[in-house]
């Protein structure tokens, strides 16, 4: 009976051991990617931090306590991708007396990689912009303005795609509309497209044409309007789209606490972060992507 028990046991055990190889071998080990996001929107020229007695930012905010962040989450993760939306220029003598110089000066030495181009953007003029440009070693984008009769023709694209291990980026831009806001004379010939019309078409193309994992829209349109509910901004573009991961905002200096989530068009989420202003926060929003490319986030703003 033992000799019975042994041969039955053993039996069983080879079994169950061979169903356990089968199994293991029949599925593929899922590899999630981290692609961490930071950004800044309208730092205004803010090169310095505020002076202690500041009554709203006291000693907040700063280009070098920014570049040190920035330089310490990189030494931490390694897919890092760094992004402004926009109102660069004007607010401090810095941009009244260099002209944009130092702004893309400092933010070329903290390799930013794309920004869009606010309102303020263009205070020198689109030819003032375009003369600061050697100085920005990274890219701007920009695909409601049209700039095919001016000096940024083809210097300015619609979108910029980046490969972070493997994962696929595309970064789109979106500016706000300049007559009233900009004199003329300063933004030329520029053509200012509506915001929703070419977001839902660069979503598209990066989405389903050039098969990005993640498309980040950087947007200058605004957070919200509660008393132009339909006017272009930052939710309303989320509602109306789809293929859109993440919004960027600036233009209304609206400090979030955290990121909004809000519904597209097909009901699926859309991130939205916006920073405040003037350098005082730096986003971070880390997204995880597996290999069925459904990602989760986590996200917090970091107090400069």
């Amino acid at each position: 009976m033992k000799r019975r028990d042994f041969i039955q046991k053993t039996a069983a055990s080879s079994a169950l051991l061979g169903l356990t190889g089968v199994s293991l071998s029949s599925f593929s080990t899922v590899t999630t990617k981290k692609i961490t996001i930071l950004h800044t929107n309208d730092v205004h020229s803010h090169i310095d931090p505020f002076p202690v007695d500041h009554p709203r930012n006291p000693n907040m905010g700063g280009a070098a306590r920014r570049a040190a962040i920035i330089e310490n989450i990189r030494k931490e993760e390694k897919n890092v991708i760094l992004l402004d939306a926009g109102d660069i220029f004007q607010g401090t003598p810095y941009f009244n007396y260099y002209g944009g110089e130092l702004e893309f000066k400092l933010m070329s030495m903290m390799q930013y990689d794309v920004a869009t181009m606010g309102n303020h953007d263009f205070d020198n003029g689109i030819d003032g912009f375009y003369a600061q440009l050697p100085h920005a070693k990274f890219d701007f984008v920009s695909a409601n303005y049209d700039f095919k009769n001016t000096i940024l023709n083809d210097i300015v694209k619609p979108y910029k795609i980046i490969i972070k291990d493997g994962i696929k980026i595309g970064i789109f831009g979106l500016g706000v509309e300049l007559e009233g806001l900009v004199d003329k004379r300063l933004y030329k010939e520029t053509v200012y497209n509506n915001p929703v019309e070419v977001a839902q078409d660069m979503s598209r193309i990066l989405k389903e044409n050039k098969k990005c994992d993640v498309v980040i829209c950087l947007s200058h349109l605004g957070f919200k309007y509660k008393n132009e509910p339909d006017k272009p901004s930052d939710i309303v573009i989320a509602q109306k789209t789809k293929n859109i991961d993440l919004i960027i905002g600036g233009h209304t200096h609206t400090f979030l606490d955290k990121p909004v989530i809000e519904k597209n068009i097909e009901g699926k989420d859309v991130l939205i972060n916006q920073v405040g202003c003037f350098g005082i926060n730096l986003g971070r929003i880390d997204l995880y992507l597996s290999d069925d490319k459904v990602y989760q986030n986590t996200s917090r703003n970091i107090i400069v």
